[in-house]
């Protein structure tokens, strides 16, 4: 991180139109790798956006911290909030890195997991080894298109030098990684890490490596909790994302990539995944000390959900697959054929 600079607003500081037009170019290109929701009923466009919105409401309540005397010299209000929030504040770059990571760390998303995708033996699997696959293709993809003439004012925004250059790839690849949330090797490093960086967490960090490791933590955090935000909002955000989900799940089961039918783990799924992963999730905002109330609302919310689950998930799974029996019902049909071919054979 960037050490403190108190950053004053001028007329040469704004975003030219050619950079606007750029990037709006950009966000079109990037979002034509999204395929449709009938196709990929989750991981689509939408999802892409809301996960976006999520990841700058978080930005902005770091950004824009609780607890701080604004009416106090600007300067002091600067370094305060520099001081609070580990240097993110003074680092536009990473501001930019958390919108940028969540609008493409989805790109060409096939409806599949990693370890389908390593089971199918896909080009992709075999030139990433099986690790991460999906999330790096992304990477790949949007940084291609990105690196591409057209978008020379673009990337000249976002930075103006070799170091710049660097310091934004490895946030974009860092934030991607993190939502892979299956690979366990990964998942004991990052939770390893975070012990260690947040074990005596100071309000103001003199080490610079140490602040930087809080940074970069804080920023992982910012894209995992955004990814799943759907868990720890509204409960009818909540169900509406489920479903969807669930559908992209009974399509592989479908297509033969998913050995079980969906329904039959979806409910006791649903209550670890929020016992393991999402409030955890949500109390390690909390131990970051950066997302003010944000914090109390994620957590709010992911226990109501899982306690409404808790009471309606076992009906709301039926119906969920009562829906997907009779929108897939031909290719129902068929798989059922298949099973009782096979069987005959055996």
């Amino acid at each position: 991180m960037p050490d403190f600079q108190q950053v004053q607003p001028s007329p040469s500081s704004k975003v030219s139109p050619v950079v606007k037009a750029q990037l709006r170019a950009f966000v079109d290109r990037i979002s034509l790798l999204y395929e449709s929701s009938e196709k990929i009923p989750f991981h689509n466009f939408e999802h892409v956006s809301h996960v976006v919105m999520s990841g700058s409401k978080l930005m902005n309540r770091i950004v824009n911290p609780d607890g701080i005397d604004y009416k106090q010299n600007s300067t002091n209000v600067a370094l305060q909030i520099h001081n609070s929030t580990y240097g993110i504040s003074s680092d536009p770059l990473l501001q930019f890195a958390v919108v940028f990571s969540a609008l493409i760390h989805d790109c060409k998303h096939t409806g599949l997991t990693n370890v389908e995708l390593a089971a199918l033996g896909t080009p992709e699997a075999i030139k990433y080894h099986n690790k991460t696959i999906a999330e790096q293709h992304s990477v790949d993809l949007a940084w291609k298109i990105l690196m591409e003439s057209k978008y020379k004012d673009l990337r000249a925004c976002i930075y103006s030098n070799e170091k710049e250059l660097v310091h934004f790839r490895k946030l974009m690849v860092n934030a991607v990684m993190a939502t892979d949330i299956a690979d366990k090797d990964l998942k004991s490093y990052r939770e390893n890490r975070c012990e260690l960086a947040f074990k005596d967490r100071a309000e103001k960090d003199i080490d610079p490596m140490d602040r930087d490791r809080k940074a970069t933590i804080v920023f992982e955090y910012i894209i995992q909790a955004s990814d799943v935000a759907h868990t720890m909002q509204h409960w009818s955000t909540y169900q509406k994302f489920n479903v969807r989900l669930f559908e992209e799940r009974y399509i592989a089961w479908l297509n033969g990539h998913l050995e079980k039918e969906p329904s039959l783990g979806w409910y006791g799924g649903e209550i670890w995944f929020f016992d393991n992963y999402i409030i955890p999730l949500a109390n390690k905002l909390n131990k970051c000390g950066v997302f003010g109330v944000s914090y109390h609302e994620y957590l709010n919310y992911a226990k109501e959900n899982r306690k409404e689950w808790e009471m309606k998930g076992q009906a709301i799974v039926a119906r969920m697959k009562a829906d997907c029996d009779a929108k897939y019902a031909k290719q129902l049909a068929l798989k059922m054929n298949e099973q009782v071919v096979v069987i005959e054979e055996e």
